[in-house]
């Protein structure tokens, strides 16, 4: 599946809404009549000065060819809350992480990527129907389709500050001394891209070795791997990123699911789920869809909502938070190991051509391909 740069595609897309000709438009629509009369009263008395401006030439815009690649997620993040278009949820109460409010900007842009993405996938085809399921399902739905079970990500605990963290997104790596080849501790840091976790890594190193008199001595580059994949033994050497000790548990797995009770009595007979995803409302309708539109296969259903994911460690803005709406379509084909192929070319080169239609620059796409699948 087509795969983007996050940052890039944020501040593409946020560049493309907050000129000042589309934030004035923005305005006018929003303006009640008689603040519309004022203004159009106020633009004919401007007339000989806006043509006077439009007289002078237009200063030439110097396009910046290292934005995408120098801006920074805060950055991203400022700037959205200055224009309007993404807020933190609850901020007067001191926010809540993983939630965030669309402002007047970000809904109305929103908005228009659904719009655009509803028309694209299924109202211009005749292999695809929508649908609207509901966000709670019996929770067998969940029992049968392995979120119960197996719908979670490994987690620890650091039984000092009682944070927790994602197993799979903290590395750890021995500190080996290149001379004698002797381990004589660990650095522990959060993923990032590989220069930044270099960075970190040298930075904690120095300091252990400071604190333990190795101060002058040399060391063998790092071989990272997440903690998932480390011993017990040698879990009991590795610091926490919050405590700086070994206070980290060994991984256990943290089922992501929103728990929810239905009806008058919180008991067991009324412990539901919020959809994690939308695929299983369309998987659970599929034969009233395709009953009632006299589909036959191939042919898709298509739906936009809300998805819900307890996330251990919500982070990238909104490309990781624990509230999002999701566009999906479950394309469904005839049985057959070789008949896949031309259905999965023929979609990947209509998820790009819908992203390319909505501004996304082409040189910041590629193709993301999963191992194993």
């Amino acid at each position: 599946m087509p795969s983007f740069n996050k940052k890039a595609l944020a501040l593409s897309l946020l560049l493309s809404i907050s000129a000042p000709t589309n934030m004035l438009a923005f305005q006018s629509s929003l303006t009640r009549p008689r603040a519309v009369a004022s203004r159009i009263i106020t633009r004919m008395a401007s007339t000989e000065a806006e043509a006077e401006a439009e007289a002078k030439p237009a200063a030439s815009v110097i396009p910046n060819e290292e934005a995408y690649e120098k801006v920074t997620m805060d950055e991203i993040v400022s700037l959205c809350k200055r224009r309007g278009i993404i807020f933190p949820s609850s901020e007067i109460y001191n926010g809540f992480a993983g939630f965030y409010d669309y402002g007047p900007l970000g809904a109305e842009l929103k908005k228009n990527v659904k719009d655009n993405w509803w028309k694209h996938f299924v109202t211009r085809r005749e292999d695809v129907v929508g649908l609207d399921s509901s966000i709670i399902h019996n929770p067998t739905t969940w029992k049968s389709s392995g979120h119960l079970d197996g719908f979670s990500d490994p987690m620890v605990d650091c039984k000092e500050t009682k944070l927790r963290y994602r197993a799979d997104q903290l590395f750890a790596s021995p500190i080996v001394l290149k001379e004698t080849s002797e381990t004589i501790g660990w650095v522990c840091i959060h993923e990032a891209n590989d220069a930044d976790m270099l960075k970190d890594a040298k930075k904690m190193a120095k300091k252990f070795m400071k604190k333990t008199e190795h101060e002058k001595k040399e060391i063998e580059a790092f071989s990272f791997r997440d903690l998932t994949e480390v011993s017990e033994e040698d879990m009991s050497m590795i610091p926490s990123p919050g405590s700086g000790e070994p206070t980290l548990t060994m991984p256990r797995d943290f089922n992501l699911m929103f728990q929810t009770n239905v009806g008058a009595v919180s008991d067991a007979a009324s412990v539901a789920y919020l959809r994690p995803e939308t695929a299983q409302g369309i998987f659970i309708n599929f034969k009233n869809a395709i009953g009632t539109s006299r589909a036959k296969i191939p042919f898709g259903i298509a739906q936009i909502g809300k998805a819900f994911r307890n996330e251990i460690t919500p982070r990238n803005f909104i490309f990781r938070s624990r509230e999002f709406e999701q566009m999906e379509v479950e394309y469904f084909i005839p049985p057959g190991d070789d008949v896949w192929q031309p259905f999965h070319e023929k979609w990947m080169q209509e998820s790009k051509d819908f992203l390319l239609s909505v501004g996304l620059r082409e040189d910041l796409m590629g193709w993301d391909v999963h191992e194993g699948d």
